[in-house]
């Protein structure tokens, strides 16, 4: 065997991702209103993009468009270069499920949309109306800045979590003086902020309106017995007839045991749809982006032209050259993002019409692998499509995720069975309509479950009913008899 140096050639496979390949895949995972800044950064960097008018609004861009070769066939550039991102549609029929790609027109005007912009910035935190009044409430400057810090310390709800003492000592003011600058700040709007606990906050709203007797105090100090339902130790206990009681009993459930949830707390951004579904005349489904959020790119021709002429050397050409292909590329690349997108949407509608139709009861189990294979595409590029995405039909607005769940009671895969929404769906009405004087038990449900075609485990009808705030068969009982003495 020969020892030294020798030169072989090997012939091997490989995927490179190239930078333009991983930014693809990128702008599949944004959302509309995160492609609206990524294009807005684009415009910055590249002298040739410009923003056009949407076709839907002017009819027609007055920018000349891309200098460069005739758009392939799947690209939904127009004649001059231009990117029409919020034109594509898909009319899909209701009883076929049959989808068709075409044109669809202007899509739902945004003042449409029911109170998706009505949430966020404009609303008025809790902190900030309590800023508004505590000015007027405090005796001096000091007072004031200690309760603008208690201010600050609230939680959503308006509880004062903290421990009073400590803040005092944080502060460096004395307890007495912490003490009353919380009274300041429980004498705000609404009554009951400020409140350590929840029988003090209750205690608050019945001294607001004079109702704070004797008899009420010991009813709201016994608060864990209202909850077990001991309702006969507590008429002994407040010395009251049934009458009386039941009187009690209805003011006290008239009070706000949350009452700073009536305010909004941190400034929070809107959900805005980036897919927008609407029935048409042919008992079919229109699927459009929204096109609000999806500005209108092109390539300016003239300023290139222009460009061209001044640039002498093989540096400034190349220069050019480089920013005409990033923007012919970027085009396109948005190109494909909107139909990946629409046909992605398609098949989940195909998929779950009867949700649209009828509700949530007719959710069935989907796999993301379920839509890749049908559309054709990699399950994880079906994963990047419908991450932070949210679509907007006469129901509401959901995110795509939320389409997307295994089977209840089908075989090992999950298929076959219902979705996990339809069963909660399905063991919400059961314990609302259920009578007061037969509480159903988990087992009760599973039965009645069953024979509803539901074959789920009793740990599952447990476990759905936690996760929807559905208390026990014994909390309910306890609720509803509270219920109907008041």
């Amino acid at each position: 065997m020969a020892i030294g140096p020798r030169l072989d050639l090997r012939q091997s496979q490989s995927l490179v991702m190239t930078p333009q390949l991983q930014q693809a895949i990128k702008l599949l995972a944004l959302s509309n209103l995160e492609i609206e800044t990524f294009i807005c950064d684009a415009l910055e960097a590249n002298p040739l993009l410009e923003a056009g008018e949407l076709r839907s609004e002017s009819g027609q861009s007055g920018e000349e468009g891309d200098p460069a070769p005739e758009p392939s066939a799947d690209s939904a550039a127009n004649d001059d270069g231009a990117l029409d991102i919020d034109r594509s549609a898909v009319d899909m029929d209701r009883d076929t499920g049959d989808g068709e790609w075409g044109a669809g027109g202007a899509g739902m005007p945004a003042d449409d949309l029911p109170g998706i912009e009505e949430s966020g910035a404009d609303t008025l935190s809790l902190a900030d109306h309590l800023h508004e009044q505590i000015g007027s409430a405090c005796d001096c400057l000091r007072q004031e800045f200690i309760a603008r810090n208690l201010i600050g310390q609230l939680d959503e709800a308006g509880y004062l979590r903290g421990n009073l003492r400590e803040i005092a000592a944080e502060l460096g003011v004395a307890l007495g003086e912490a003490e009353e600058a919380l009274a300041a700040v429980q004498t705000l709007d609404p009554t009951g902020v400020g409140a350590r606990s929840l029988s003090e906050c209750l205690a608050l709203q019945a001294k607001e309106i004079d109702r704070y007797d004797p008899c009420m105090e010991r009813l709201i100090e016994n608060l864990d017995l209202v909850a077990k339902g001991d309702f006969a130790r507590l008429k002994r206990m407040c010395d009251v007839d049934d009458e009386d009681f039941a009187d009690m009993l209805g003011e006290l459930r008239a009070f706000d045991p949350k009452p700073g949830l009536a305010y909004g707390g941190a400034a929070e951004s809107a959900v805005v749809p980036d897919i927008l579904i609407n029935a048409n005349d042919a008992q079919g489904w229109d699927i459009k982006l929204n096109e609000a959020t999806l500005p209108r790119l092109v390539v300016n021709r003239s300023y290139f032209v222009e460009l061209r002429e001044g640039c002498t050397d093989k540096e400034s050409r190349g220069w050019l050259n480089e920013k005409l292909n990033d923007a012919n590329w970027l085009i396109k690349a948005l190109d494909q993002r909107q139909k990946t997108i629409l046909k992605t949407a398609s098949e989940i509608v195909k998929k779950q019409d009867g949700f649209f139709r009828r509700g949530v009861s007719e959710l069935k189990p989907l796999t993301l692998r379920e839509v890749a294979e049908e559309i054709e595409m990699h399950e994880s590029t079906v994963s990047r499509v419908t991450s932070n995405k949210y679509l907007h039909c006469d129901r509401g607005t959901f995110e795509l995720k939320y389409f997307f769940m295994s089977g209840v009671g089908g075989g090992a895969d999950g298929e076959g069975g219902a979705s996990s929404e339809s069963v909660k769906a399905r063991i919400k009405a059961l314990t609302d309509a259920e009578d007061p004087k037969k509480i159903l038990s988990d087992d009760k449900l599973v039965e009645m479950l069953k024979g509803e075609g539901f074959d789920i485990a009793r740990r599952t009808v447990a476990k759905y009913r936690e996760a929807m705030g559905i208390g026990s068969s014994v909390q309910r009982r306890r609720a509803k008899k509270l219920q109907a003495l008041g």
